[in-house]
């Protein structure tokens, strides 16, 4: 800039303002940029009083509710808020799984951790050795009924004299009912079923199949299973609610004060309610109806999609088309309520590992070609556990459902408990199933922890039943 033009010598003044004013454009734009790079804003006096650590050292447990790892990648409402906490106060997660809750209590005890991200029951036992704060969750148990025609739903607890319940032995369904039907002065016929045998989440599919009439169960297991099963109630509660938090140590006021403060915002709020929706609320799997017509010869719009990803990934294109009908309906918006997105439903986090950018994700062509990609890296890693390669298709394909991870630690658990563990039906896919009782994906074998391996085996099973189908109507080439 030349200070002494005519202009400047002129008017001093406003030449003046007028030179310095793109300076401070500048000056003002390098902040915002500085800002949009992640730099932390200066706290506010609010923040400055309730600080949170750079690096939050956090113990949390492996359930359906609180941190599960599904496609590879980890997830869970407890889990999501603590990240989203994280992100918006600018902190690391240093995140350790514990086997129990006592195991976790005594990891805060001794200093190794700061925070507990799980439910901590808010009870006179737990309060002498926890601070419970943050998100609060009131749970309460719940009757599960089926919505059914001809059966008129439970509305009261006095209509259960005379009805069958089925609930876990020595669980605290058992305790209560037994408490409620001595208040009811008798009538209720409680089942109880060996724990080693069935699980809570096996109980309510069993109503969902009409096998057992009743259970009883927390209502936020219910919710989440709910999702899965729309055809079953839970809106009776047997019980008064219990609070439960997450937990700092006892000399952690600050933390305490810190975490409570940042869930009184109204941001945080706001994404707590979206994350209840999406884990509580949101429908898991698909009930609605889709024709599909191959007396063609043709499968879907996308065949010459499917044939071109499998020439190059060596996977058969009709399997990746059943895949995609039963992904998708082949449907390019469709996106999960785990955030899998396109005809072949795949995570964002798996997208960028393959350098499938997010503007492309949604892509029909973009999206199945990477899908050959991630089901030929399948197959080759689990080439190592399953030679025979016509068998190794379904643990491809499970392995394309659930992650990886999990098709290991089936495989592990199916060896040490006496399974094949290089055959699928009623081998490796039962192991699967185990990973839902706590028992066994507490086992040391494992390393990706709970799974609910219901729809895994579902989603095998049908799709190696259309592709069969799909063989015999559909040339390959």
């Amino acid at each position: 800039m030349n200070h002494n033009s005519d202009k400047t010598r002129q008017e001093p003044h406003a030449a003046g303002h007028q030179a310095w004013l793109p300076v401070m454009l500048c000056f003002l734009a390098a902040i915002c940029i500085a800002a949009c790079q992640g730099k932390k804003p200066q706290a506010t006096e609010e923040e400055k009083k309730y600080p949170l650590p750079d690096t939050i050292r956090v113990a949390t447990l492996y359930s359906p509710t609180s941190y599960f790892i599904y496609r590879d990648e980890p997830m869970g409402y407890d889990y999501s808020l603590l990240k989203q906490m994280a992100a918006d106060k600018g902190m690391e997660v240093d995140l350790k799984v514990a086997p129990s809750l006592q195991k976790m209590i005594e990891m805060l005890d001794s200093g190794e951790v700061d925070l507990l991200a799980y439910e901590v029951p808010v009870t006179s036992e737990f309060r002498k050795r926890v601070l419970p704060c943050g998100p609060k969750n009131f749970t309460h148990q719940v009757l599960v009924q089926p919505k059914k025609e001809n059966r008129r739903l439970i509305t009261d607890v006095t209509e259960l004299v005379g009805e069958h319940i089925y609930v876990e032995a020595e669980s605290k369904y058992q305790y209560r009912l037994e408490n409620l039907n001595e208040e009811l002065g008798g009538g209720i016929h409680i089942h109880v079923i060996d724990r080693d045998t069935l699980i809570t989440e096996d109980l309510i599919d069993m109503v969902s199949d009409g096998q057992i009439p009743l259970t009883v169960v927390d209502d936020d297991i219910a919710r989440i299973n709910k999702t899965y099963h729309r055809d079953l109630d839970i809106s009776l509660p047997l019980s008064f609610p219990q609070l439960s938090q997450w937990a700092v140590a006892l000399g952690n006021r600050w933390l305490a004060d810190s975490i409570d403060n940042y869930f009184a915002l109204e941001t945080p709020r706001r994404k707590q309610a979206e994350l209840l929706k999406r884990y509580f609320e949101r429908a898991k799997n698909d009930d609605g109806t889709f024709t599909l017509d191959i007396s063609k010869g043709y499968i879907s719009p996308f065949d010459s999609f499917f044939k071109e990803s499998a020439k190059k990934s060596g996977m058969d294109w009709r399997l990746m088309a059943a895949q995609g009908y039963h992904e998708s309906h082949f449907d390019s918006t469709r996106v999960s309520w785990a955030g899998a997105r396109g005809i072949m439903q795949i995570m964002p986090r798996t997208a960028r590992a393959y350098g499938l950018p997010s503007s492309k994700i949604t892509n029909p062509q973009a999206n199945i070609e990477a899908a050959g990609r991630i089901l030929a890296d399948l197959d080759k890693s689990l080439s190592k556990k399953v030679s025979d390669p016509q068998e190794r298709l379904k643990f491809v394909v499970a392995a394309y459902n659930s992650g990886i991870a999990h098709v290991y630690d089936a495989i592990a658990l199916a060896k040490k408990y006496g399974k094949d563990p290089q055959v699928w039906s009623g081998n490796v896919e039962q192991a699967l199933l185990m990973k839902a009782n706590p028992e066994y994906y507490s086992d040391p074998v494992c390393k990706a922890g709970y799974f609910r391996g219901r729809e895994t085996v579902a989603y095998v099973r049908n799709v190696m039943s259309f592709y069969e189908k799909l063989k015999k109507k559909v040339p390959q080439t």
